[in-house]
This record gives C-alpha cells, structure tokens and sequence, in this order.
C-alpha cells in the first residue's frame, strides 16, 4: 500500500489524518482515501496544465497541491474527472462501484476543508450527483449449497477450516473480522467483533459454532509469541495469525471440493448467513446489529431477495399454470 505520508501535500495529510485518528477509520479506509484523492489531483493538474500531457498518469507528483490548487475546483472539473475515469487512456476504465467510492472521497474532502477546518467557504461538491450503480442482488447459497459445502470440508486443516466456514454461515461475518478475532474474545456464548470504524459488537453463538469453536481449540497451535500472532484465534501451520488471502484461499478450496461455483468469496457466505437469517424469521433491524451495517439501507437489500424467494414458492405451487376451462 503506498505511504501517504511520503506522497501526500501537507493539505492532504491533514485530512486523512483526521479520518484516522478522530473518525477512527481503519488503515485501509485511510489508504483508499489517499489513492482516491491522489487521483483526482492527478487529473486536476493534468487538466490545467498542458505540458504535462505527455507525463505518465502515475509519475504525476501531487506533493505541490495547496489550498489554493484545491480552492480552484469547479463542478465540472468533478465530472469530468469521472468521464476520465470512464475510459481514459491514462486512467484506465473503472467500474461505476469504483467511480462512486472516489466520488465520495472528493466530497468527504471539501466537506472537511469546509466544515471542519474552516478553510474554505464554498463546497464544489454541493450540487454533485454520484454516479448510478447497477444494482444487483447479493449471490448467496442455499440451504443445501451451504451443508454442502460444510460436509465437503477435507483435509490437514479440516477442523480449523470447518469452524471457520461455520462462522461466516452463521455470524455473517466478514472476512476482516474474521482473521481479527482473539482467542480472549470467545466468553461462553459470545464473541466479540471488531468492524468497520474500530465499531465492536457482540454477537451471540449458536450450539453450531460453540460445538466447532470448541472441536478447534482442542487441536489449534500455539501461535508465536509475537504481539500480532499471540493472541490470534485462527492460527496458520506456521503459528501465525491467519490473513485475509489465507482465509478466501480456505473458502476457495472448499467450494471447489464441494462442486460449488468457485466464484464463491467469504463475502457471499456473509450474504448466505444473512438471507438464511432473513428468511427464517429475523427481523430486519435486528439482521442490521448482526451484521453490523451502520446504515438500515445497506441491510434492505437482503429483503428483495426475501420477496425473490416469496415469488418462486408461489411459482412452485403445482396449481400455478392451471387454467379455468373455457365453456
């Protein structure tokens, strides 16, 4: 990941220091800010200064960008930032997901600039309209699918890796908290999460997950006695924490010894816990808690899949093509 301190004008270190340190947002968090925003700049200074046309995208330096750069922006230098986004030879053509994170990143910047360090009094970002995402429903398993894939669970790690995929098809977790986890933060029926924004809540266990939790500590390693590995609940063969590509290449290998589609990512097991949960009775608010989604609308999009799966039990009905006969 780059080092923002290293490539970051002092305007723009001051406002990914703050998303840090008072909003508390992750590293990562701060990291896709930096990228987003150097972009942006990227194409600023390419924009208004012709000479740097034939200077490679990425060799622009933006350590010269000041308030009085960013104090210039106009609306439509904005959008056209996100035209170049779309298809520009320099830029590389993003994904309108993609399009819109920037989006945001530029308006949570002004806004700063604005709001909170009263540098500038007027926001180019007012009037701006994000990008319009294609909204598609979140790909998650069946039922069947999802004991099918825990019964195809095989080899030297077997019982690790079953408590892991017990955990992401009943908790909803994602894989960030998952590879998070402490051995300290499992109290009798509950664990302790640790999400998006540093936010920790607490999730309840159900007899599933204490049973493999339990079958796992029995046969887990001793981590080394390191700060970052010590306490680690999932440890690798080499006593180390587990990382994010350790877990997806867990799942990877297990929906292909199960035969499922290998598209299948720890995100979609989030999405199968939470549809499963959804339609056996959990109300929607209580879904967005176990998820921890901050807002209710992120959580609304499993109820489509609820109504989806309202239609095809009406379709299945074997009255659902008859026909009154015509007399």
């Amino acid at each position: 990941m780059a080092d923002y301190w290293l490539e970051a004008p002092p305007i723009l270190q001051e406002f990914l220091n703050y998303h840090e340190s008072i909003l508390s947002h992750s590293a990562k968090t701060v990291d896709e800010y930096f990228l987003d925003l150097r972009a942006f700049f990227r194409y600023l200074k390419l924009r208004r200064d012709p000479g740097l046309a034939d200077v490679p995208f990425q060799e622009i330096s933006i350590l010269d960008v000041d308030l009085a750069f960013v104090a210039k922006t106009q609306l439509s230098e904005i959008y056209g930032f996100l035209t170049f986004l779309t298809g520009g030879a320099k830029a590389g053509k993003a994904e309108s997901s993609t399009r819109a994170r920037k989006c945001a990143a530029i308006r949570s910047f002004y806004q700063y600039l604005c709001v909170h360090a009263h540098q500038l009094d007027t926001d180019p970002t007012q009037a701006l309209n994000n990008p319009k995402l294609r909204k598609s429903l979140p790909r998650y398993l069946s039922l069947a699918e999802s004991l099918q894939l825990l019964e195809a669970v095989s080899g030297p790690n077997e019982v690790r890796d079953y408590c892991i995929l017990t955990l992401f098809l009943n908790c909803g977790l994602r894989v960030g908290e998952l590879v998070g986890l402490n051995i300290q933060d499992i109290r009798e029926d509950t664990v302790r999460v640790l999400g998006k924004g540093n936010k920790e809540r607490q999730l309840y266990l159900n007899q599933a997950c204490l049973d493999a939790i339990q079958a796992y500590l029995a046969v887990r390693p001793d981590p080394k006695d390191e700060p970052r590995h010590r306490d680690a609940l999932f440890v690798s063969r080499n006593r180390t924490r587990l990382t994010t590509r350790s877990v997806e290449n867990i799942v990877q290998k297990a929906v292909t010894q199960a035969g499922l589609d290998p598209k299948y990512s720890p995100h979609k097991l989030r999405h199968t816990a939470a549809t499963l949960m959804l339609n056996n009775g959990v109300d929607i608010r209580t879904l967005q808690d176990v998820l921890g989604h901050e807002n209710l609308g992120t959580t609304q999009i499993y109820t489509h899949i609820s109504d989806a799966n309202m239609k095809q039990a009406v379709d299945a009905n074997p009255l659902a093509r008859v026909k009154k006969r015509e007399s």
